[in-house]
């Protein structure tokens, strides 16, 4: 309202003859005058309401219902509806509108100006929605900034640096500088940027209740705050009922309900990745660095952004010698691809990615899980057959056998609703690996069947 342009279109909606050419002027639409017709009929219809106690209630909310700008138009009923129930309003009239400041004008002259604060106040706020996931997107890919529970803040460590130099960042905000389009090093901008790395360690320390002095227990502390965030974000996000919805969505390729649930600034083939790594860590008890052996680039708020490629398995998961197994690698191999282009993109990257792994760490006991939504029999076929190839290298180094064994998210989604734990999951894809037969029959027994003996079904 202190803006020159909003001062003269207000004067005129004061001074002016009061017509549907005058409101579609002092609308200030930036696209053109006429998307803003229907603003007429809503003064109008406002006005005999407030002076003259016309029940137009309902004649009052199908005009909001013309505007041209749905957010807008759904402000307007907010504002001055207690219900937004067509039938309530025809049968309640007046007594359904909402006690707001225009109803209480004495004067036109009142009147037009509340008139004119809501029908700016809530273009506004639409240009702020239109514009939240763009800003937010800018600023997610500082990867300092988190988004949690509706609020904006900074990641632990950012935030130790900038409580630091916060006090002197004022005394450059509005100077000339000849720097703005180089790359320069921050001390040049200003020399409080440069801090003593001792006391931002103390200030982490601090900030985390605990003692840090050095680099390395300053990555174990905010690996754990890290941990700590993500843990929660499962707990928060990813409880086993949403993990399987999630699961059925892959499966019907439904990538809005995908992306609603988990994030739209990854693609679905990442956000399969990403779901899968979840699912494994909560089957194996929450155990095992999930986030180092996704490998996936994260934001700050520990949502999948990318695939980081490399050439290696999309999560490589090691695990220490317990009683139920021994010290092995897993690797997973995750894939959404169907039919004969998954025969053409899986069969040769899979063994590939397994078996250079295996000749790179020959002390390693490793073996690899190939996970989809729909399992090619041919892929099934190739996989067995691994078990009594040999791999070779292109130094001419080479293993006898590998242990491929494919599982289809329908099974998963069964394990991960019955509770089942590493432990029996191992057990079940080693008797698999060391049972014979033909691949489809062999997986139908060895997976379908085995998966399906918890749900108490008989496959």
């Amino acid at each position: 309202m202190e803006k020159d342009n909003y001062k003269q279109a207000l004067n005129l909606l004061k001074t002016e003859q009061i017509s549907e050419e005058l409101i579609c002027n002092v609308g200030i639409n930036r696209k053109s005058a006429m998307y803003d017709k229907p603003y007429y009929k809503l003064y109008t219809i406002l006005k005999k309401i407030v002076f003259s106690k016309d029940n137009l209630a309902l004649e009052l909310y199908e005009a909001t219902k013309k505007l041209t700008n749905s957010k807008v138009g759904g402000a307007w009923r907010k504002h001055f509806f207690n219900s937004n129930a067509r039938s309530v309003i025809a049968r309640e009239g007046l007594s359904v509108l909402n006690t707001v400041p225009i109803f209480h004008a004495t004067s036109e002259k009142t009147f037009n100006e509340e008139f004119f604060k809501i029908m700016h106040i809530f273009k506004a706020k639409a240009t702020l929605s239109d514009y939240f996931d763009l800003n937010r997107r800018y600023f997610k890919i500082t990867d300092i900034v988190l988004f949690e529970d509706n609020k904006v803040k900074l990641d632990v460590l950012p935030k130790c640096y900038i409580d630091m130099i916060s006090d002197h960042l004022l005394d450059i905000a509005f100077c000339k500088t000849k720097l703005l389009s180089k790359n320069v090093p921050l001390k040049d901008i200003g020399t409080f940027f440069e801090i003593d790395i001792d006391d931002l360690y103390e200030k982490l320390g601090q900030a985390l209740g605990t003692s840090v002095s050095n680099k390395k227990m300053a990555k174990k502390v905010i690996k754990n705050e890290r941990y700590a965030r993500f843990n929660k974000l499962i707990d928060d996000k990813f409880d086993k009922e949403t993990l399987i919805r999630l699961f059925s969505a892959f499966e019907s390729r439904n990538d809005d309900e995908i992306r609603n649930l988990v994030t739209d600034n990854a693609d679905i083939p990442t956000i399969f990745e990403y779901v899968l790594g979840i699912s494994w860590y909560i089957v194996s008890e929450r155990k095992g660095d999930v986030l180092e052996y996704m490998n996936l680039s994260l934001e700050a708020d520990l949502l999948p952004k990318t695939h980081a490629g490399g050439g290696e398995a999309d999560i490589v998961w090691k695990y220490d010698k317990t009683d139920a197994y021994p010290k092995h690698t897993l690797l997973i191999e995750a894939t959404l691809a169907d039919g004969s282009n998954q025969r053409r993109m899986e069969m040769e990257p899979v063994s590939r990615h397994l078996g250079d792994y295996c000749l790179a760490h020959p002390k390693d006991e490793a073996y690899c899980v190939f996970i989809t939504t729909y399992l090619n029999n041919n892929v099934i076929s190739d996989f067995r057959a691994r078990k009594y190839m040999e791999y070779y290298n292109n130094a001419g180094e080479y293993i006898k056998g590998m242990k491929i064994l494919p599982i289809e998210t329908k099974e998963l989604k069964t394990l991960l609703k019955f509770d089942v734990k590493y432990p029996q999951i191992y057990k079940m894809f080693d008797v698999a690996y060391h049972s014979d037969g033909a691949p489809k029959e062999w997986y139908e027994k060895n997976i379908v069947k085995e998966a399906g003996i918890y749900n108490g079904e008989n496959v």
